[in-house]
């Protein structure tokens, strides 16, 4: 039976979760930067290989390979992280267990139409978002705007907002358990404006819009992938009915939605 796109990222950032599973009980006693570094190639690794093997004809964008310009003239490109969150992946809460708010993102682009599929995968909560199967979420009622934030390092932007608004601030890991809390219910909002690149947001965005989420950069406009230059920014995920509060609760706050030039690689933060 022919398998999908959407079943085949869901498949994708299942599969390479639990190579990252199995990686890191296997070198469980390394220092925590060899542990990024390692989980960081397997998981590329594994992603490049299934992709070669069953979309051959495809490119691939991915944070952790070369950027070959072949994907710019490509009809149909996947764009993945292999490891969301490797600062998580390689440490453990206060009680000895491993961290689970990391992500496994893998989306497929097409010229012509965007982000076509897209899954999100939490290997440590044995979890996956697809956008085969748009998950359903409740809609917040009253109260302050939850806000998934960085639990190290919240931009800025996010000071700024809480100024000007009741807002709750709710810290967690990497970018896509960040968008996925906001398709749970657990936050009202992602608002980031601290830099990302493509890989960051592909998947995360690609399956919150099947859910029927909003999802724009900070001035509203909207999220193009598969460019030159994969610097992305800033984004907004939010529930569609609060976008046009939010979009203008950011306006005030900043006054633009331009997050300025792309730092080197390393720099940018989920």
């Amino acid at each position: 039976m022919t398998t999908t796109d959407h079943e085949l990222a869901a498949q994708l950032a299942v599969s390479a979760g639990r190579v990252l599973l199995a990686l890191r009980e296997q070198i469980a006693d390394v220092p925590p930067a060899e542990l990024k570094d390692r989980g960081d190639a397997a998981a590329h690794e594994h992603l490049l290989a299934e992709l070669a093997r069953l979309r051959p004809a495809d490119a691939v964008l991915s944070e952790e390979g070369a950027d070959d310009p072949v994907r710019l003239s490509s009809d149909r490109v996947w764009i993945v992280d292999p490891l969301d969150g490797t600062r998580e992946f390689s440490e453990r809460d206060p009680d000895g267990a491993w961290r689970t708010d990391w992500a496994v993102h893998v989306a497929l682009w097409e010229r012509g139409a965007g982000l076509t599929a897209g899954a999100v995968a939490l290997p440590g909560r044995d979890e996956v978002f697809s956008t085969g199967e748009p998950s359903r979420r409740p809609v917040s009622g009253p109260g302050p705007l939850r806000l998934a934030v960085s639990r190290s390092r919240p931009p800025t932007l996010i000071a700024q907002l809480a100024a000007l608004a009741d807002v709750e601030l709710v810290p967690m890991g990497s970018a896509g358990v960040k968008a996925m809390s906001v398709l749970t219910g657990q936050c009202d909002a992602y608002v980031h404006g601290g830099g990302q690149y493509e890989w960051d947001s592909a998947a995360p965005v690609a399956v919150a819009t099947a859910a029927g989420l909003f999802c724009s950069r900070l001035d509203g406009s909207d999220l193009e992938y598969n460019r030159e230059n994969p610097w992305l920014p800033d984004l907004v995920v939010c529930e569609t009915h609060r976008s046009a509060d939010l979009l203008d609760l950011i306006a005030r706050a900043t006054g633009t939605g331009d997050a300025g030039p792309a730092p080197a690689k390393e720099n940018a933060a989920p």
